[in-house]
């Protein structure tokens, strides 16, 4: 049982269908795997360009709106009539009105700034000694409070000399007093000439403002939005609770200096992200987006699912095609080896019974054709040898009696003595016929050697047949393979040029017409002169826009090569598929040949026969010739009786040349027997 199956897994069919059932299901299954994760590259790589544009503007927009505050804190710093109101204040050379009034111009300065912007909590100016009462703010906010951490704070400011420190967002502002979150910057106004009138201006931000400035900034569904500082630690973000914390994402100083700025990165629960970032030009923080890549690639989840049924619907396509491949050469080469097998044995009767016309059919042909043939010659040999038993058994038993008649002779050597003379010639051309027979028979020994050898390249001609089958099977599976991966180029290029299309069109229009936008809005802001500076801005921006465009057609057009590279694929596949067909034709041809000189070897096999029964036939008349001579001998025994002394020696070498005879005549009977035995074992 374990030897059949061997056999079985051992099969041609088997193994044709085993290979072309993997390579479908391989090559579906890699192709389909490929395009899944190269739409989810292509998908990620676009959403983190646009992606990358919003974080871009949201941080340019950001960066206007602090540099809107440091250029206020910069007015305050060179405002010369603030600076002696608080040098004044400071001297203690005012009276109690002049200071009240001072105070006032002071606070009432603070609450114009803070009315004019909602954005703003207030405006503080913390003098050096930390004590509120010397201190000035906007009004509706808190007074100051000291403890370590806001005395640390405040030395940071006076560290920078003059220049803006952005704090980040705390959640109950730089004071701890407020409710809502608040971001803050501080500016030393200093005074070189003196610096006891030395103050500290904290302008601080509500934190929902911050949220307000980046609300049309989005990143996937699920996305989020933080602010970092260099450290890694979150400045801003939608959860307030973690606020001043070390985020668990943070970008690199390798990653800071690429110029894409995006990266994909696993958060605390494991899950990919895709991170989109840039560095803010006011303060050193870094404005992050971030959201699940997941998001962004569920429609590419869907060539998933089909890359999963097309790799089901190739399998039972191979299946299919390996059983009819099974059905219609596995099978019928399977039944050929056992005919052979059969035919090895010594079974001659074995037939097949292909019809097609194809190489295989044409195969079973031949066998029959070959095995009528190798019957036919086999069925004349035996009837062959059949003669030659039989010659054999009337030569001994001639033999046998020529030696009866030399001692009949040895016995009546006074009848003989007379005729001794023409008793020695007739002897001596006995004799020389009897030699011919030996070399005859020699003869007959020599031709069946030669049809043993005919036979044995009979043998090896079939095997040279079988050999050549083998190739052509595994040229039509390479000619399979090649047919599937034209075809899957084929389909490749078919994707990419809709692609193309799809993208190119709008792509284009929108170039154009980002183009002559731009061109009126510049046009217009020179007309406009000094009222028209904003449209200058708008201007850059559509100029950056129509950038933008141009980087997606240069992403187009690295598509179209990889186009170009299908279709070369496509091209070297059809000229590695010409060669094997024509590797195929030959080895047909080869086939053709091979039984052709299985046809010459099987003429010449005939022909030897035809020789073997010729040389039996000049035996027997040399056989009949030797009866000739024995009556010749014995008519001249009876003539020379006389010459009984001279007879005497001569009979006794006419027995000694009977022995002999008898002797080749029993070792010619057993060749004849030899040869008949050889031939049982065929089953004509």
């Amino acid at each position: 049982m374990k030897k059949s199956w061997t056999l079985y897994f051992k099969s041609v069919g088997v193994k044709l269908f085993v290979i072309l059932f993997s390579s479908i299901v391989l090559l579906s299954s890699v192709l389909g795997l490929t395009s899944y994760f190269a739409a989810k590259n292509i998908i990620t790589n676009e959403v983190a360009a646009a992606s990358t544009q919003s974080v871009v503007q949201a941080a340019d927009k950001l960066d206007f709106v602090l540099a809107e505050y440091e250029a206020l804190s910069r007015q305050f710093a060179l405002d010369s009539v603030l600076k002696g109101d608080l040098e004044k204040i400071n001297s203690g050379e005012l009276t109690t009105v002049d200071k009240a009034g001072a105070e006032d111009r002071i606070r009432r300065k603070l609450d114009l700034v803070k009315g004019s912007d909602e954005r703003m909590y207030g405006v503080r100016l913390v003098s050096k000694s930390l004590v509120d009462s010397e201190s000035y703010k906007s009004a509706g906010i808190s007074g100051i409070r000291s403890d370590e951490g806001i005395s640390a704070r405040l030395e940071q400011i006076a560290a920078a000399k003059g220049e803006p420190v952005w704090f980040p967002v705390r959640e109950k502002g730089l004071f701890d007093a407020y409710t809502e979150p608040s971001l803050t910057m501080g500016r030393l106004l200093r005074n070189l000439l003196h610096p006891e009138a030395e103050y500290y201006m904290l302008i601080e931000v509500k934190g929902k403002a911050m949220t307000e400035m980046l609300s049309n900034l989005q990143i996937g569904m699920t996305g989020e939005i933080r602010i970092l500082s260099a450290d890694g630690s979150i400045v801003y973000g939608a959860d307030h609770a973690k606020l001043g914390q070390s985020s668990y994402i943070k970008v690199s100083e390798e990653q800071g200096k690429e110029q894409n700025h995006s990266f994909t990165a696993e958060d605390e629960n494991g899950s990919s992200q895709l991170v989109v970032y840039q560095p803010l030009a006011t303060a050193k923080w870094m404005l992050m987006g971030y959201a699940p890549v997941s998001d962004f690639t569920k429609s590419a989840d869907k060539l998933l699912y089909i890359t999963f049924s097309v790799v089901l619907a190739a399998a039972l396509i191979a299946l299919l095609i390996g059983y009819i491949l099974v059905r219609l050469v596995g099978r019928p080469l399977g039944k050929l080896a056992i005919l052979m097998e059969e035919g090895e044995r010594g079974n001659l009767q074995v037939r097949t019974n292909f019809k097609g016309k194809d190489e295989i059919g044409r195969l079973g042909q031949s066998f029959n054709k070959m095995m009528e043939q190798i019957s036919l010659l086999a069925r004349q040999s035996g009837n062959s040898a059949d003669e030659v038993l039989l010659t054999s058994e009337q030569l001994v038993q001639a033999s046998s009696t020529i030696s009866l008649h030399a001692r009949e002779v040895a016995t009546a050597t006074g009848e003989i003595a007379a005729g001794s003379a023409s008793l020695a010639v007739e002897a001596e051309r006995s004799y020389h016929n009897v030699e011919i027979i030996g070399n005859k028979m020699s003869e007959v020994t020599e031709i069946n050697t030669v049809m043993d050898h005919s036979a044995e390249r009979v043998i090896e001609v079939s095997n040279q047949g079988t050999e050549l089958m083998k190739l052509l099977v595994e040229q039509s599976e390479s000619t399979v393979e090649v047919i599937n991966r034209i075809q899957d180029n084929s389909t490749k290029l078919r994707e990419s040029t809709h692609l193309i299309r799809s993208i190119l069109s709008p792509m284009i229009a929108v170039n154009k017409q980002t183009n002559i936008l731009a061109l009126n809005a510049t046009i217009e802001a020179v007309r406009a002169g000094a009222a028209g500076r904003g449209f200058i801005v708008i201007a850059d921006e559509i100029r950056q826009l129509a950038n933008q465009s141009n980087e997606s057609i240069q992403s187009v057009s690295k598509i179209t090569e990889e186009i170009g590279l299908h279709i070369e694929n496509t091209v070297k596949d059809i000229n590695e598929a010409a060669p094997k067909f024509r590797e195929q034709i030959s080895s047909v041809r080869e086939s053709s040949t091979i039984f052709a000189s299985v046809k010459e070897e099987m003429e010449h096999f005939m022909k030897h026969i035809s020789e073997s029964s010729a040389s039996v036939l000049e035996l027997i008349e040399f056989q009949r010739q030797l009866g000739e001579s024995m009556a010749s001998v014995s008519s001249i025994v009876q003539q020379t009786t006389a010459s009984t002394e001279e007879v005497a020696s001569m009979s006794s070498q006419q027995f000694t040349v009977s022995e002999e005879l008898v002797a080749l005549s029993e070792k010619l009977e057993g060749l004849a027997a030899d040869l008949k035995h050889s031939l049982v074992s065929f089953q004509v």
